[in-house]
């Protein structure tokens, strides 16, 4: 994980579907690595690989023991701003300054992200939405920002 520009961290993101749509589109976006826990996620089974639809090929996803330790382990030796994206308001994803290198934080079905995680994160990003549901799906979110991150850093 040294030299990249862009991790995605998955905190307790359980479906399958989920995870094999968002290893997708990091790869897509040009992330580096996909990091998900080992306990209380989804693991890389052949639905994830389906729906990663060959990412898995091309993309590290690293699992860890302790998702908070591998936080604090890349904050600790490099420059990375860590972001979140959750229904809880700070900042829109928008009108953040992606850094490079970054981090991003995605969390789970139902309880998104974890405190302890929480607390790890530099900002606490959001997607305006204008219907009466104030969440989104977490590929359909990670795909929304990985990409603005994508478009600011080429443009």
């Amino acid at each position: 994980m040294v030299g990249a520009r862009l991790l995605v961290f998955l905190d307790g993101v359980e479906d399958p579907h989920n995870l094999g749509a968002v290893i997708r589109t990091a790869h897509a976006a040009g992330a580096d690595a996909v990091v998900i826990p080992e306990r209380r996620a989804a693991g890389l089974t052949d639905v994830v690989a389906k729906a990663a639809a060959g990412a898995l090929e091309h993309l590290p996803v690293v699992r860890v023991g302790n998702l908070n330790r591998a936080l604090d382990e890349i904050k600790d030796r490099s420059t990375f701003r860590f972001t979140e994206v959750m229904k809880r308001v700070r900042f829109d994803y928008d009108q953040v300054s992606y850094g490079s290198p970054a981090a991003l934080v995605l969390g789970g079905e139902g309880k998104g992200i974890h405190e302890m995680v929480r607390k790890r994160c530099d900002a606490v990003l959001r997607i305006p939405v204008a219907g009466k549901i104030s969440s989104l799906n977490v590929s359909v979110a990670a795909g929304i920002v990985l990409f603005d991150w994508k478009r600011r850093l080429s443009g």
